[in-house]
């Protein structure tokens, strides 16, 4: 079944907040090969909060994880996160094509801190695979 196209503009509540510490900057950079010496953390760092939101958005809208592969991800910042932020991810749908029986959802995510200020802005694509692909 394809996905709602009145989903396109619609915003989903912020994911819970997220404390940045240096040990889990670590284990992030461990999971992806490298090596952590403190500081900010590494550019794609955002898509731990991007992620829940991104499962936030299939859970209320009952799309099966499963079914998705995720296309494209991009970040613009306008600071470098760092430990002791407290961040939260508000995801949007802003875009939703349907080609060959798939659903191709295009997303952004506002990465905030505990003020409200902008942080990161993320922006993917997500492909949801229709039933018979």
């Amino acid at each position: 079944m394809p996905v709602d196209q009145s989903l396109v503009g619609k915003t989903f509540p912020p994911s819970r907040p997220y404390s940045v510490s240096e040990d889990n900057i670590r284990e992030f950079v461990a999971a992806t090969g490298g090596t952590y010496a403190g500081g900010p953390a590494p550019a794609t760092f955002p898509i731990v909060l991007a992620f829940d939101a991104m499962n936030a958005f299939l859970e209320a809208e009952a799309i099966d994880l499963f079914r998705i592969v995720h296309g494209a991800q991009d970040f613009a910042y306008e600071r470098p996160v760092v430990p002791g932020d407290v961040l939260t991810a508000t995801l949007t749908v802003a875009t939703l094509r349907q080609i060959a029986g798939n659903d191709i959802i295009g997303t952004t995510s506002a990465i905030t801190d505990e003020s409200g200020a902008l942080v990161c802005s993320t922006s993917a694509t997500l492909v949801h695979r229709g039933a018979d692909a």
